[in-house]
């Protein structure tokens, strides 16, 4: 739900509630969650990630300030039909940085990655038709389509990269980003401590920006590991990279917004496959939702809102203008 008062809110308070919110979350979670082989929850490191180049570099929240006032005059001005029904193109680049034979992916698992993202960004996905009828109407179709343009390949000695950036830089043993103003670069990588994957948000270091995901979350083919072996993990932080929040705001309050008219307050993230209707602040939980931490097979929309959070960035003097051609 939108917050009209979002303006007195600055995204430095909402990292520190984030901060606060970590411990909580892990205790939820059982012991074993710390190894790939036993990863059972969603763990997504965007927020922490975030909140590490903040402190390292504070201008970036003041990007992302300004990020969110063009963004909030986006969604409340009139937009022509054309603008409203334009198709963007995203040239992707997947930086395959591996150790062992099984993380050098294949083409098929990369490219079954990209079929996940253009289904689910475009609401053609088979899971469309479990959305319940109270949400029906607020599932959206992007018109935003993804096409393989590239895989570098880069052999690595490094077993795990946890949340740092190395995984971005070839001088630190993994590869160099490409353009990150024209394409979107996505490094498959062991992260490693159970994380599935994250992504950073418009405004940072444009030499790191993209999303990173592990390769065995990566795709629905090949070296996968359910029940994240359906594409979500990075449908999921692409969401990210183009300006969605997690669902309950990455707080455990119900006044805590991600900035999105039609998706209910939450006051926590879901896990597994939720029974529907599942309630918490008063309303009904969308936890079908890409945004939320649900199972790969459980999720199944995104909304209009996030829609138009996203599509403002490829508005004239969006941040991510650079990709309309």
């Amino acid at each position: 739900m939108w917050n009209v008062r979002w303006m007195a809110l600055t995204l430095f308070m909402l990292l520190l509630i984030s901060c606060e919110d970590e411990e909580t979350n892990e205790v939820a979670l059982p012991e074993n969650v710390s190894t790939e082989e036993n990863v059972e929850f969603r763990n997504c490191l965007t927020s922490e990630v975030l909140e590490k180049q903040a402190l390292e570099d504070p201008t970036i929240l003041q990007r992302m300030n300004q990020i969110e006032d063009f963004t909030k005059t986006y969604r409340t001005r009139e937009r022509s039909a054309t603008e409203r029904s334009s198709i963007v193109y995203i040239p992707v680049v997947i930086h395959v940085v591996y150790y062992n034979y099984y993380e050098n992916i294949s083409y098929s698992q990369i490219q079954s990655q990209i079929d996940v993202l253009n289904r689910d960004f475009n609401k053609l996905n088979s899971e469309v038709s479990t959305i319940p009828s109270e949400f029906e109407d607020d599932a959206a179709a992007f018109n935003i389509y993804f096409y393989l343009d590239q895989i570098v390949r880069v052999q690595s000695n490094r077993s795990s990269w946890g949340d740092s950036s190395d995984i971005k830089y070839s001088n630190r043993g993994g590869s160099d980003a490409w353009d990150t103003s024209k394409y979107l670069n996505i490094w498959v990588g062991n992260i490693g401590d159970g994380i599935l994957g994250y992504a950073q948000f418009p405004g940072g270091n444009p030499n790191t920006d993209g999303v990173v995901v592990s390769p065995q979350f990566f795709g629905t083919t090949g070296y996968v590991q359910t029940p994240f072996d359906l594409g979500r993990t990075t449908t999921h932080e692409v969401g990210h990279w183009l300006n969605l929040r997690h669902i309950w705001g990455d707080s455990r309050n119900c006044a805590v917004d991600d900035f999105v008219y039609d998706t209910p307050s939450q006051n926590s993230p879901n896990y597994g496959c939720p029974s529907y209707p599942t309630y918490h602040c008063n309303t009904s939980d969308m936890f079908m939702n890409f945004m939320d931490y649900t199972d790969d097979a459980c999720m199944s929309m995104f909304t209009n809102g996030q829609k138009v959070r996203s599509r403002a960035l490829f508005a004239n003097g969006g941040f991510r203008e650079g990709f309309v051609r």
